[in-house]
């Protein structure tokens, strides 16, 4: 789908309420390439963390705030999405991973499956397997994601991924203001 300010494209992988439209959505999990230098598009009342998945990275500039350099090496950055941002490419195109909550009505944490090998039950999760096969065990059933497949978890659920390829993966938890 376009992107709210018409500069790119991106791929939704989910959204809830299910099909909410851009200001409607109360989280939004998104993967964009990004090709040229630009603005970000803005969103009132809402809460962004960027990851890079491909490419050299970006320098995020967020108004009132330092520059970030993000490359794939980088932890997931959180901002506010309602501020003017803008990204210049650090050595050609990207593809980025974006989460977005409506901050009056939830947080989200974005990490590093080698930070949080494990999902607890509890919370809407989502797992994104940002390299190659990673391999999932949720409640006794075996799930393999291929790289950037996605496997949403209902708060019921419990999962514990497979170590060898953790690195290469995010987790995703959304929770209640």
């Amino acid at each position: 789908m376009p992107w709210k300010n018409g500069g790119g494209e991106t791929t939704e992988i989910a959204v809830f309420p299910e099909a909410a439209g851009l200001s409607e959505f109360d989280w939004r999990v998104s993967m964009a390439r990004v090709d040229g230098d630009g603005p970000f598009s803005e969103f009132p009342g809402i809460d962004r963390t960027l990851s890079i998945l491909e490419g050299a990275g970006i320098v995020l500039d967020v108004e009132g705030h330092e520059p970030i350099a993000l490359t794939r090496q980088s932890p997931p950055h959180a901002f506010p999405a309602d501020v003017p941002t803008t990204a210049r490419l650090i050595d050609g195109s990207v593809v980025d991973f974006n989460v977005m909550t409506r901050r009056d009505r939830l947080a989200h944490r974005v990490a590093s499956l080698s930070e949080a090998a494990r999902s607890e039950a509890g919370s809407v999760r989502l797992i994104l397997s940002a390299g190659g096969p990673l391999a999932i065990d949720v409640d006794g059933r075996s799930i393999m994601l291929d790289r950037f497949d996605a496997l949403l978890l209902d708060p019921a659920e419990h999962a514990r991924i497979g170590t060898s390829t953790a690195a290469s993966a995010y987790l995703v938890t959304f929770r209640p203001v």
